[in-house]
Formats: structure tokens, C-alpha cells, sequence
């Protein structure tokens, strides 16, 4: 990988840390420590995931118009703000004020590195040949990592007080700001290619890109009901939540650890449209297999749940991201990358409610199952493309 690959990984790693070191202790601070009612912890942290998924757009549509570089400095410098006035807020309107920049601080940042590490796998697969997930299962992998460690530094940290938590997040994304301030290459479009208006209704009506997107939305609705339904089960067949955490371990310790063995055998062997329905056939297994093996009790519906979901994730990210640089106007590519985000976080909103409605009823788990499949049936036909051949081996044959 290039150096600015390197980077970029590194740095989805170190974001990861800094905002898990934080995020699950968040809930417990707001509703114990200050004493917030219920239903103003629920609003706080939905203005959280609003400022931040539902902004992806514009900070993608930000990137292509200034550069990947000043949208991931901005957004860098933005959450060490929003986590050292967290530290400190008590006040309803500080809290609001501070989760609001650490959410608007990600739609600055994620579009701009996940669009970044794109091109550069792109470019990384036609200068060797290798396949462009192969780049996109390493950053995939760090992300998972990150996610992995930052709940153990939370929890480490919660020994003194939530505050040194988000002291120790600024910290990191501190450091994340600097990387990227001394080693980020800075480029912008040129003018004459640089993209004009928002270009939302382009993005709107790309049939071809909804369709991804409708099928991504299937599977991120599908995966975000480990966080509902993982709980609920291990209450209904344990008696507690005791191995939760575990299973949340063992969900990112399967990707860490699985994510580029399973993609070199992928990406050697299914297209990316393969490798998505593929994906989606799994996380509708997952609900399967966990509806099924409820009768049984004890922890196996939970692991198979979780294992099934995590391999289905680990097909579907690469190859999303993959196939998004030729689906789309590369002079969009933010755009698009924040769009997919936004309008799939909308639909995780919207199925939300319904999903966990379903949750005590016997129609929950072939619902949720159903759910992906119907993704499948959306994934769009893939245009044949040439095999890449390395820049080197295509300089000699000329020679």
C-alpha cells in the first residue's frame, strides 16, 4: 500500500479508539452522572447520530469541492473541541452543543478518508494488480480494531471519571490532526473539473446508485439490530446481559482477525455484485439461524447470530466500497460516499421504530430475515471490467 493508504488506516484505527474510548459510557453519563431524563437522553444522543450520519452528505459534497485535506483537518479539529467541551458540560444546551460538534466533526472527517482510501485502492490496483478490496478489507479491519480497543481505554479511564474519557478522545484525535497536518498530501479539484451546486438531485436520480444503496440501507438496518436485539435475547434465554460485552468482542475480534483472510479468497473469486449478495444471503441467515435455535436457549443463538452478521459485514463493506468509484462520477466520489452514508442512516431511522416493535413478537426474526433478502433482489447488474493490469508489466508489453 502507499504511503498515504498507510494513513488513512491508521488514522480510521485511531479515530475508532477516540470515539469508542467515549460513546458507550455516554448514555450512563448523561442519564446518571447529570441526572437527565430519559426521554432527553434518547433525544441528545439521536441529535448525536443525526449530526453526524445525516450530515455525511455534506461534508462528501465539502471534500470534492476543497480537497480531502482541510475537510479531514476541519472535522479532526472539530471533535478534539466537541469532546473537551463534553468533558466539561453540564448545562442541557453545553451537552447538546458539544454531541452535536462530535457528530458534525465525523460527517467532515468519514467522507473525506472513506471517499480518500477509495481512489487509493483504486490507484494501488492498477499499479500491481491487486484487487482494490484488498486495500479496503485492511482499512475495514482497522476500523473494527478501533472499535475493539476504544471500549477497553473507556473503561479503563471510567476508573478516574467520564471526563478524563473524553479528555483521553481529544487526545487521540489531537493526535490523528497532527498525522494528518504533517503527512496528508494537499490536492484540490482544478477549476475547470471542480464540481458546481450540490448535486443532490444527480445523486437522485442515479438509479444505479439508489439501487446500491437501497440494498447497503437493507444490510445496515439488518446489522444495527445487534445493538436491539442481541440484548433483548440474551435477557429472554440468560436471565442478564452479563456476555454482551463479550459478544460485542467477539463481533469485532471475527473481523480483525477475519477480514483479509476472507478477502483474499473473495476478492481472487467474486465480483463485488457477487460478493454483496453473497454478503446479504448471510445476514438474513443470521436472523434465520438465530430464530431457529431460540428453542435450544443458552448462548447459541446469540453466537450464531453474531458470527453470521459479522461474516456478512465482512463480504459486503469491501465490495460496496469497491464498486462505488466505478459506479459514480470520480469527480463526485465524496458526494456519493457522504450520500450513501446519509441516506442509509435515514432509512435505519425510519425501519428503527417498526424493527423494534417486531422485537417481543414471533414475526420478528423471519421480518429481519427478509429484510436483506429483499437488498438482494436490488443489487444492481454489474458492467463487465477488464481485468487491472500492473502499470509496470503494461509499460514493458509496450516495450
Amino acid at each position: 500500500m502507499s504511503p498515504l493508504a498507510h494513513l488513512l488506516t491508521g488514522s480510521q484505527f485511531a479515530f475508532n479508539v477516540g470515539f469508542f474510548a467515549v460513546l458507550p459510557y455516554l448514555a450512563d453519563h448523561l442519564g446518571g452522572t447529570l441526572g437527565l431524563a430519559g426521554w432527553l437522553v434518547g433525544l441528545v444522543l439521536g441529535l448525536r447520530t443525526f449530526s453526524q450520519q445525516g450530515l455525511f452528505v455534506v461534508g462528501g459534497a465539502l471534500t470534492d469541492r476543497f480537497g480531502p485535506r482541510p475537510a479531514v483537518l476541519a472535522g479532526c479539529a472539530l471533535r478534539v473541541a466537541g469532546f473537551c467541551w463534553l468533558a466539561y458540560a453540564e448545562a442541557v444546551w453545553a451537552v447538546v452543543g458539544a454531541v452535536v460538534l462530535v457528530g458534525f466533526a465525523a460527517a467532515l472527517f468519514s467522507p473525506a478518508v472513506e471517499s480518500e482510501i477509495a481512489r487509493e485502492a483504486v490507484r494501488h490496483e492498477e499499479a500491481t494488480g491487486t484487487p482494490r478490496t484488498r486495500v479496503l478489507a485492511r482499512f475495514s479491519a482497522a476500523g473494527q480494531a478501533g472499535a475493539l480497543t476504544g471500549p477497553v481505554l473507556g473503561a479503563l479511564l471510567l476508573h478516574a471519571q467520564f471526563r478524563a474519557a473524553c479528555l483521553a478522545g481529544a487526545a487521540v484525535f489531537a493526535l490523528v490532526l497532527v498525522g494528518h497536518a504533517r503527512l496528508m498530501p494537499g490536492h484540490r479539484p482544478a477549476p475547470e473539473v471542480r464540481p458546481s451546486g450540490s448535486g443532490l438531485p444527480q445523486v437522485l436520480r442515479h438509479r444505479r446508485f439508489l439501487a446500491l444503496t437501497f440494498a447497503y440501507a437493507t444490510y445496515l438496518l439488518a446489522y444495527n439490530q445487534l445493538y436491539l436485539a442481541l440484548p433483548a435475547e440474551l435477557d429472554r434465554s440468560l436471565g442478564s446481559q452479563a456476555a454482551l460485552g463479550w459478544l460485542f468482542a467477539l463481533s469485532s475480534a471475527l473481523v480483525v482477525a477475519g477480514q483479509l483472510p476472507l478477502e483474499r479468497w473473495a476478492g481472487a473469486r467474486l465480483p463485488w455484485r457477487t460478493a454483496i449478495r453473497l454478503g446479504l444471503l448471510l445476514v438474513a441467515a443470521a436472523f434465520g439461524a438465530a430464530g431457529v435455535l431460540r428453542p435450544l436457549g443458552g448462548l447459541w443463538p446469540s453466537v450464531a447470530f453474531v458470527v453470521l452478521l459479522s461474516v456478512g459485514q465482512m463480504l459486503i463493506l469491501p465490495a460496496v466500497r469497491a464498486w462505488l468509484p466505478d459506479l459514480v462520477d470520480a469527480r463526485r466520489l465524496g458526494l456519493y460516499t457522504g450520500a450513501l452514508s446519509s441516506l442509509s442512516g435515514l432509512a435505519v431511522l425510519a425501519g428503527g421504530a417498526p424493527a423494534g416493535a417486531l422485537l417481543s413478537s414471533a414475526w420478528y426474526w423471519p421480518v429481519m430475515a427478509a429484510l436483506p433478502l429483499a437488498g438482494l433482489a436490488a443489487v444492481p447488474v454489474s458492467r463487465p471490467r477488464p481485468r487491472p493490469v500492473p502499470a509496470a508489466l503494461a509499460d514493458s508489453n509496450r516495450d
